[in-house]
């Protein structure tokens, strides 16, 4: 019997899929899209996650990133063959094999530029005559004996050091070399002779035998002891006064380090050990944090000492660049989860939607199969069967699709979604589809709205989610949406926790100012009016679940449209910050100034638009603070651009300020050419006693300039005039007007004067508007035979390059976008399918009446237009309720301006995007015209014949 019972079950499946191929195909389509972008989501967050952690530790300083273990001298009561075996090459080598192979996972070494040796830990004194001494301070070098020198370097001149002998700590007669570098600053030549002292003042010889280049400079090698590579001019802090002298690094042959035991310059033994971040991955960081305090002060430093000695130390910087990556990470993860909640949520729902297609498709089907005997078992049994074999199938491919596109990442969390999703669309439909035939239901009875009224547990259900979801909103909003570096899922559910509510409602509010409107609109005359306003507050397409699908798909496509948005205002402010206009011309110190041929020059290149010569002197000392809160005026000249990037010091902060010297004219067309607040230029008229000073001519100690302020300085200088003292000259200023920012300064205090009043007047910096060649530029301002700086704001907006935390997170939230806009507008497909048989009815009926083709395709299009609006009314309400929800607690400053050194680093709110709410509301209102004008024109070229045949219950 169970044989029979399969092999007729068989013929069935067969039999449905070739008879409806289409849909079949359509179904797997949908879940086979829909599993991809599943089990890619979690798959690219790892990935991005991995690569963004291998590039934090291959970009850091190599003095961070470097794994040291390092210890004392050998102790002194050891014998001597003792001490300097140990600080030999066979047994630092043997330690350092044993500390590679006591790194615990996932920690890996970078074996290729392991290096281990003896150095000097305190810099000697070099008194040789033929070394430079600035400022009449000798140098101060440091010795090392370090592995592998000529593999990571090359012999520029001379010869490799060597030991001729067997070097002891008797020894007196060292080899060593220096990198091209250090000879060229140092004036080291090969053959050159250098005197160490020992402990007992007694002098070593080492012997400059040869000038090396470095092989890779950037390799850990060097860079992990810059001095190695590069010497350097310091600040002699022991002594009164300001002094320079230079320190550098000689690299002796690699047995010499016995030598250095006898010197006073505390030699230690060391291991030097870079990490290999190619095997780590995104979900390593947590143990990798482990592991490193592990090493520094835990049973990881017990394992150590038991190699390399009692006394070793680990030092390492890698801990603090791992926890930098999570911070960011953690920073950047509640944003994405607002995506992936809100497009998980459409998806769950156009899924829904398709098996309620399918379901309302087969009723009739069905309904005849449960009148003759069909039990709900042996239905549902068939339907699972014969969805399964569509869907399954699809997943799989989806999660292969996903697993090809998408490297380097785990497995099962794609795996779980993709059969997550294979699971939901197996038991949705076969239960969705048995739900509906529990009772036998009447042949040809009304769906629509007028008959099929919501039952009381529908209504009961609605009010309880409603009431929940409203008190989630509630708490979400009285406790704020920061997340303190961690993922809530209240926080990420917003879009779906606002769509709830606004398709609860709507649903319910819907139809009732349709059926009023059909009051006036029935006096009118003809017929589509009133049909169309009647049938779609009738409709039964207007559910809640295609509206819910709609509102989540539109929010969620405005709340990344607007991260997106904001991420590129973010970048484009901080470039406009950082530069102060669109090219920018100053001088290679603070002091130099600009010649006005050069000015005239850059004036007159093409591309350039204006352009605004500004003297700027930093560290100017503003005088004490006026008792109480004084300032401007209550008319302030700007107003805050709301970016954060103005200043927002008090006061008593305000102690230094830039003087900025402007011309009021120029310069109040660069600041609405670039978008700063509106600059007062009327307020700086150089007038009466700040009339322009004849050329060389001094200021009188009664000389008051009137001075534009940001709000810090404003408040400590107050309404009266107040002594300054500048290079630009002596003079008093009074505060007429604040604004929050100034293009010529980062963000700091400033005080804006006009240049003409001032003794010096001749500009350090020219900002220019325009787009003009960036060659012509460099060309024109080399021309004038000085060295200036040239910045450009495009350049500087081209420093912000994603990191690949950064860059996979922007793909997400653009992949969150197409992905919202594709499943609205297959959800109103699907809600206008759904009751296509129905309106092809219509028109067929309305045919006979004397209906035009013309007057059927308003009718269908009149229909439609309402739904439409709903859905695209309220998917504006929904994108901006979320937004504003959520925007408090989001900072886009991770995903815009981590990472890049100097930028301005001030919480970037997130802000509304019009666009982004626009536009794919706009899409499905077009959508829905166009598909009722399809589905007219395709009706129009049937015959009503086909629709109206005799005992069609349609």
């Amino acid at each position: 019997m169970r044989h029979n019972d399969r092999a007729a079950s068989a013929p069935w499946i067969r039999t449905r899929l070739r008879t409806a191929p289409g849909a079949a195909t359509a179904l797997a389509v949908l879940v086979l899209v829909t599993a991809f972008l599943a089990a890619a989501f979690p798959r690219a967050v790892d990935a991005y996650e991995t690569k963004g952690l291998r590039h934090d530790i291959l970009t850091a300083d190599a003095g961070r990133s470097t794994l040291e273990v390092a210890r004392p001298q050998p102790g002194l009561e050891l014998p001597q063959a003792q001490r300097d075996a140990e600080a030999r090459s066979p047994e630092l080598a043997r330690i350092g094999s044993g500390l590679l192979k006591a790194l615990p996972a996932p920690l890996r070494a970078d074996t290729s530029s392991v290096a281990y040796g003896v150095r000097t830990s305190k810099p000697a004194v070099a008194n040789e005559p033929w070394l430079p001494r600035p400022e009449a301070v000798p140098p101060q070098l440091s010795y090392v004996a370090q592995s592998g020198l000529k593999e990571h370097a090359t012999l520029a001149s001379g010869a490799w050091p060597t030991t001729p002998r067997e070097v002891t700590s008797d020894s007196r007669e060292v080899q060593g070399a220096v990198t091209e570098e250090t000879a060229a600053e140092l004036k080291v030549k090969a053959g050159a002779t250098i005197t160490l002292l020992t402990a007992a003042q007694e002098p070593i010889t080492v012997t400059i035998t040869g000038i090396v280049a470095p092989r890779d400079p950037r390799d850990s090698y060097w860079s992990a002891d810059p001095l190695l590579r590069t010497p350097s001019l310091v600040l002699d802090t022991a002594s009164p006064f300001p002094v320079h002298y230079w320190t550098g690094t000689v690299l002796l042959a690699e047995d010499s380090g016995p030598a250095l035991l006898s010197t006073a310059a505390e030699p230690v033994l060391f291991w030097r050990i870079p990490p290999d971040p190619a095997g780590l991955t995104g979900p390593d960081d947590a143990r990798l944090t482990s592991v490193i305090a592990s090493l520094e002060s835990g049973p990881g430093l017990l394992k150590v000492r038991e190699i390399a000695g009692d006394t070793a130390v680990f030092a390492t910087g890698l801990g603090h660049i791992v926890e930098a990556n999570a911070r960011m990470r953690d920073a950047i993860s509640p944003v994405i989860a607002v995506a992936a909640l809100g497009i998980g949520s459409v998806a769950a729902v156009v899924l829904l939607m398709t098996g309620a297609l399918i379901a309302g498709r087969r009723k009739a089907e069905l309904a005849l199969m449960r009148s003759r005997g069909g039990s709900l078992r042996g239905i549902g049994g068939r339907l699972l069967a014969e969805t399964a074999v569509t869907v399954l199938p699809a997943s799989a491919l989806g999660l292969l699709l996903a697993t090809l596109a998408v490297g380097e990442a785990r497995w099962w969390p794609g795996a779980l979604a993709a059969a997550g999703i294979g699971l939901l669309v197996c038991v949705a439909l076969p239960l969705r589809t048995t739900l509906q035939h529990i009772r036998p239901t009447l042949h040809g009875a009304r769906e629509d709205m007028v008959s099929a009224r919501p039952s009381r547990r529908r209504t009961v259900a609605e009010l309880t989610l409603l009431v929940l979801a409203v008190g989630a909103v509630a708490a979400l909003r009285r406790r704020g949406t920061s997340t303190e570096g961690g993922t809530d899922l209240l926080v990420s559910a917003a879009p779906v926790l606002v769509a709830l509510i606004a398709a609860l409602v709507l649903v319910r509010l819907y139809p009732l100012p349709l059926r009023l409107a059909t009051r006036p609109v029935a006096r009118l005359r003809g017929a589509i009016g009133f049909l169309s306003l009647a049938r779609a507050g009738r409709s039964s397409a207007g559910g809640a679940l295609p509206l819910l699908a709609l509102l989540l798909a539109l929010a969620t496509a405005a709340f990344g449209g607007s991260v997106i948005a904001g991420i590129g205002d973010a970048r484009d402010d901080a470039a406009l910050a950082s530069v102060g206009a669109d090219a920018r011309i100053s001088g290679a110190s603070e002091r130099a100034t600009l010649p006005d041929e050069l000015v005239r020059t850059v004036r007159d290149l093409d591309g350039v638009r204006g352009a605004a010569p500004v003297r700027v002197e930093y560290s100017v000392n503003m005088p004490e603070s006026v008792a109480g809160d004084g300032g401007a005026d209550g008319d302030d000249a700007g107003t805050s651009t709301g970016t954060g990037t103005g200043s927002g010091g008090s006061a008593d902060d305000a102690k230094v300020a830039a003087l900025v010297g402007v011309d009021p004219a120029s310069y109040a067309e660069l600041a609405r050419a670039t978008g700063l607040p509106a600059f007062p230029a009327a307020r700086l008229k150089a007038t009466g006693s700040s009339a322009p000073l004849p050329e060389g001519a001094k200021a009188g100690p009664d000389r008051v300039l009137p001075a534009i302020a940001s709000p810090a300085v404003a408040a400590r200088l107050g309404k009266e005039p107040r002594a300054i003292e500048t290079l630009s000259g002596d003079f008093e200023v009074q505060i007429v007007g604040t604004v929050p920012r100034v293009a010529s300064v980062s963000p700091t205090d400033f005080l804006v004067v006009n240049s003409a009043a001032l003794e010096q007047k001749a500009p350090t910096t020219l900002l220019l508007t325009g787009a003009p060649d960036p060659g012509k530029l460099r060309a024109a301002v080399e021309g004038s035979g000085k060295e200036y700086a040239v910045q450009l704001r495009s350049e500087e907006r081209a420093r912000y390059v994603n990191t690949p935390m950064q860059a996979g997170a922007e793909r997400i939230y653009l992949a969150a976008v197409a992905a919202g806009a594709g499943y609205a507008l297959l959800a109103v497909l699907l809600s206008l399918l759904q009751t296509a048989p129905e309106r092809k009815t219509l028109l067929a009926r309305l045919r006979t009446m004397g209906l035009t083709t013309g007057q059927g395709r308003k009718l269908l299009a009149f229909e439609a237009t309402p739904q439409a609006l709903l859905a695209a009314g309220g998917g504006l309400f929904t994108g901006w309720a979320t937004i504003v929800l959520l925007s408090p607690g989001i900072d886009l400053v991770p995903l815009a301006l981590a990472g890049v050194a100097g930028s301005d680093t001030s919480p970037v709110l997130l802000r509304t995007d019009l666009w982004s709410l626009a536009l794919p509301a706009a899409g499905v209102v077009a959508l829905a015209a166009a598909v009722a004008g399809v589905q007219a024109w395709w009706a129009s070229r049937r015959g009503s014949i086909t629709e109206l045949r005799a005992g069609d219950s349609r």
